[in-house]
């Protein structure tokens, strides 16, 4: 079981499909990372040498934001949009839909389970 920037990543896998279970690893960026590190698509983790696996590390470390750090950094980000007070700011705030979808109906991954208003029977 290799282990890289704090995640377990499954060794049966290929090491493109692998390292996208790290949280700000993509399709794309994870395919960059294996042709910096010259490995090839098709190899499987569990076939990855220790050298290998820690080429793969320092190039994560020191190229890409990931895991807890992109996850602070976005909950900076939406902190510092509550805090001017701005429209999406506001909507984050409220636990709507920031990005101009509608509310009328739908957003309900956003609002949550629909309320029963009392008295509305129509």
């Amino acid at each position: 079981m290799a282990r890289i920037a704090g995640v377990n990543i499954p060794t049966n896998k290929r090491v493109v499909i692998a390292l996208q279970y790290i949280h700000g690893i993509g399709p794309s960026l994870a395919q960059q990372i294996i042709d910096k590190v010259n490995i090839a698509p098709e190899r499987r983790v569990n076939e990855l040498s220790d050298a290998e696996v820690l080429a793969i590390r320092e190039t994560i470390d020191r190229d890409h934001l990931v895991e807890g750090d992109l996850r602070r950094d976005t909950a900076i980000n939406i902190k510092r949009l509550m805090d001017l007070g701005c429209y999406r700011g506001l909507r984050h705030r409220r636990g709507l839909p920031v990005r101009g979808q509608r509310t009328h109906t739908n957003a309900r991954t956003r609002k949550g389970p629909a309320k029963p208003i009392a008295g509305k029977k129509k």
